[in-house]
């Protein structure tokens, strides 16, 4: 097992001025790699599996929406408290208790027979994810130094991501035809896997001394996190004016202001607020809450369609999306160097203008698309943007942070990105759900529209506030 001192040895920039690193260096890049590869593995093949979990299980759309909700409600409820727990007992323990935890609930939800069992297992998937995601994240930015290494790394770690999800598509594909289950047990070796590495190469890392446990703080954070992603996601089938609707609102309300008047109060908050006072910080997390939400609302829909509507094989729906996985694979690695010249603000904007290029093109579809020209260049276009979009929402998300506050910064950025997904997906499924007994596949598509309408609609304003005129940035005030 790796010591900090080994891992924490300062990289050398070779004569092509490209940063080289020691073994260590790699083999701790390798083992959080695949840590984030297993997220976007999940997160492909549980979309085509979607409409053959719901025929063997006999859910509706509004429960379907479920599988995937019961995941962003473990994840996007917990992310900061996971974040800032890594900060405070050691992003390697975090990370290892976590990746256990996963392993033994993608297992759960491959041998389920129930679908309340399958929805429970995939919420304690995502709660373990809330934890391996930012501490995987935050160990890149600790070990690797701000510039162009960490950008380096950074764009390895987006690549791996990419490649999960690239990877997720296809045996998806495969294993669907099999049986759906096989896209939950898929991803148990490979947790394994990372867990050895993990142990055995990733350095111990000290704790945040001095820092206490802010445990009401804690607490209130995790039930207002939980009551309104629960809230959101939960709308569509109860009804947005309804009873439950409402209240749950307002207890999330409630108890996320007592969380904020905790943190003001309390001597060492689990959050300070002061880190949204650094600019770039608080546009990252804007970004990343339509980056996502609008490819969430997106592959949805789409999976929905053309499966259910038109008859695609889960096969032939991978495949069709596969372009979009490969051309972040192969774009990403090249990221830092763009964002070592150009730096992340202009590339966020060519990311989400692609993508929002994507998703325009596609409101073109017809009840007989032609791949070639109706499919793939939206397709494209939509790999273009994550491979250019997600690294550097990635880097400029904790640039100019402290060492001390990397978990926190990875927690919150990941904690938009599924918060964006939790509602972009509600809205979606609020907008689809009802009326889809139509005949037709005109109207059938007609049914599902809005829903592409939803993704477009939020990639481009995601883009007119990154292209936004910025303000001066001032220093951000340190920790105390």
């Amino acid at each position: 097992m790796l010591n900090s001192d080994t891992a924490s040895r300062p990289a050398v920039t070779g004569s092509t001025g490209r940063v080289r690193w020691s073994r260590a260096r790699w083999l701790l890049l390798l083992a959080t790699c695949i840590v984030i590869a297993l997220d976007g593995l999940d997160v492909s093949m549980v979309g085509v599996a979607l409409p053959s979990i719901g025929k063997e299980l006999g859910l509706e759309t509004g429960s379907l929406q479920w599988i995937v909700s019961g995941y962003v409600l473990g994840y996007g409820s917990l992310l900061l408290l996971g974040g800032r727990l890594a900060d405070l007992l050691g992003r390697r323990n975090v990370l290892l208790v976590a990746l256990v935890v996963f392993t033994i609930a993608s297992l759960a939800g491959g041998l389920s027979a129930d679908a309340g069992l399958l929805i429970a297992s995939r919420f304690v998937k995502g709660v373990a994810a809330a934890f391996t995601a930012p501490a995987a994240f935050s160990l890149i930015t600790t070990n690797f130094e701000e510039g162009p290494e960490r950008n380096r790394a950074i764009s390895i770690f987006t690549t791996f991501a990419a490649s999960g999800f690239s990877l997720g598509l296809i045996m998806s594909g495969l294993m669907t035809s099999l049986s759906w289950r096989w896209t939950f047990l898929f991803s148990v070796p490979l947790a394994v896997l990372a867990l050895v590495l993990g142990f055995f190469f990733i350095p111990k890392d000290a704790r945040e001394r001095g820092a206490g446990h802010d445990i009401p703080g804690a607490i209130t954070l995790a039930l207002g996190m939980l009551a309104l992603v629960y809230t959101v996601v939960s709308a569509p089938g109860a009804g947005w004016g309804s009873v439950q609707t409402i209240g749950g609102f307002v207890a999330a309300a409630l108890l996320l202001g007592a969380f904020v008047v905790i943190e003001l109060r309390v001597h060492s908050p689990l959050i300070r607020f002061g880190i949204f006072r650094i600019a770039s910080v608080l546009r990252a997390n804007l970004a990343a809450i339509t980056l996502f939400g609008s490819y969430v609302s997106f592959q949805f829909v789409l999976t929905l369609y053309l499966q259910d509507v038109l008859g695609w094989s889960p096969l032939s729906m991978a495949l069709a999306l596969l372009p979009t996985g490969l051309v972040v694979a192969f774009s990403a690695p090249f990221t830092d160097r763009l964002i070592d010249r150009f730096g992340p603000t202009p590339l966020i904007i060519l990311g989400l203008g692609s993508l929002s290029a994507g998703y325009l093109l596609f409101l073109r579809l017809g009840t007989t698309p032609v791949y070639w020209t109706d499919i793939l260049p939206s397709v494209i276009l939509l790999g273009v943007g994550f491979g250019i979009g997600f690294p550097s929402i990635q880097v400029q998300a904790t640039t100019g942070v402290a060492d001390e506050e990397q978990g926190l910064a990875a927690g919150l950025v990941q904690t938009s990105s599924q918060v964006g997904g939790a509602l972009a997906l509600a809205v979606t499924t609020a907008l689809i759900s009802g009326g889809s007994a139509a005949t037709s596949a005109a109207a059938q598509l007609d049914h599902f529209r809005p829903g592409l309408y939803l993704s477009a609609a939020l990639a481009v304003v995601g883009l007119i506030v990154a292209a936004a005129p910025r303000r001066r940035q001032s220093v951000p005030v340190p920790a105390a």
